[in-house]
């Protein structure tokens, strides 16, 4: 795995297309108002979950994990007309400013903003999935994953985030990290679940890729 430096980043964003204004302008409201920047998805995911979405040209996406929406707009940069987003956040005092950015992006009409707890909405949304991206808690992705399997289609795919979480899967495990202990337990759940394949790929923080059988 590529240890990636300042250099090689800029390298890598040098030779990538162009940021879209607004995500640019989402990025940069972020970094200045909001708690843990770092949650964004950036521009590099950003492109790659667009990009994924225009090849397997997903009609119905499910988001763990909203943040201020720069994901899902991506996704949304990638679809077609006919396709909807269900995301879920959990934190009401994100709505305000992602819905603007949503509303900004073009997309309102094509992405459902949901608040409240995930695994109390899956189950209420009445839509099958061709595409999962689970961006949230990092202790719950089994049980997010476990909640989303059975509206998952076959041959539809999970993009789940994070799941190197900074090398500290392959480092001693602190007793009181649940978050770490989350991600390991995830990774391990996949690895041996036969209804599926997967790749994990050395994206931003991680990022497995994950299709049902």
């Amino acid at each position: 795995m590529i240890d990636v430096n300042k250099e090689l980043e800029d390298y890598i964003l040098n030779h990538t297309e162009t940021e879209d204004t607004v995500l640019k302008d989402l990025t940069r409201e972020t970094h200045v108002k909001m708690l843990r920047p770092r949650m964004l998805s950036g521009h590099l995911q950003g492109k790659f979950l667009k990009m994924t979405c225009q090849m397997i040209r997903p009609l119905r996406i499910l988001e763990i994990g909203t943040y201020t929406g720069y994901s899902a707009i991506s996704m949304a940069m990638g679809t077609s007309e006919d396709c909807i987003i269900h995301t879920i956040d959990c934190n009401d005092e994100l709505e305000q400013f992602t819905r603007k950015y949503i509303k900004r992006s073009g997309f309102e009409d094509r992405i459902q903003f949901h608040i409240g707890d995930a695994l109390e909405i899956i189950p209420q949304l009445e839509d099958n999935f061709d595409l999962v991206f689970i961006d949230a808690a990092k202790d719950q992705y089994t049980e997010y994953y476990k909640a989303v399997f059975p509206k998952l289609k076959s041959g539809g795919f999970v993009l789940a985030d994070d799941v190197l979480w900074d090398g500290k899967v392959v480092n001693e495990i602190e007793n009181h990290d649940k978050q770490t202990q989350g991600i390991i337990s995830f990774n391990k759940f996949i690895q041996e679940d036969s209804r599926v394949e997967n790749l994990l790929l050395p994206i931003r923080h991680g990022l497995m890729m994950i299709r049902k059988k």
